[in-house]
């Protein structure tokens, strides 16, 4: 449809994609959020299969600093994906989601790593392997880069929740 406008009526257009966001106020129901909410008090981590799943990861501030530069210099009726050109196995993330919460968080009562935590459990039927986005295009035509490593915006991400447990606790309701 947003096509077509340009197409047809001249509208001064542009379209994104973008790969799986992370960072504050993510609702708690997604990765991220659940394994940092399940790792701050003690439940199990589920992953899914054999957690080899990937995915390509972008930090919520780098999202929308790139809509906000394609929105003032895109080309008309041109389509820019965003991605975090940081791709992550689920059980890797996992794992170093333990770590930083490790470092952050009071240690567990039983004395273990969060890592213990992790419990794999039975994939969703037609699960995607792998999901990633190319972003080339927006680099070379616009210059952008993510400003966030993973690391740094995992940290920054689970600080957030560390001090935001009234809005999790909301948001769940």
């Amino acid at each position: 449809l947003v096509r077509s406008y340009h197409h047809t009526y001249k509208m001064n257009t542009v379209i994104t994609n973008c790969s799986n966001n992370y960072g504050p106020y993510q609702f708690p129901e997604k990765l991220i959020p659940v394994m940092i909410t399940k790792a701050l008090t003690g439940q199990a981590l589920p992953v899914y299969g054999d957690g080899q799943n990937v995915r390509d990861w972008l930090y919520v501030q780098d999202h929308a600093e790139a809509l906000d530069l394609v929105f003032r210099k895109g080309r008309a009726g041109e389509v820019y994906n965003i991605g975090g050109n940081n791709e992550w196995k689920n059980l890797d993330l996992v794992n170093l989601l333990c770590d930083l919460v490790d470092e952050r968080a009071p240690v567990l009562s039983t004395g273990k790593p969060r890592r213990s935590l992790i419990t794999f459990v039975t994939d969703r039927p037609g699960h995607d392997r792998r999901y990633a986005i190319d972003c080339t295009k927006l680099t070379r035509e616009l210059g952008w880069l993510p400003r966030y490593t993973f690391e740094s915006g995992l940290a920054a991400t689970i600080d957030w929740y560390l001090n935001n447990g009234e809005w999790v606790a909301e948001c769940k309701g």
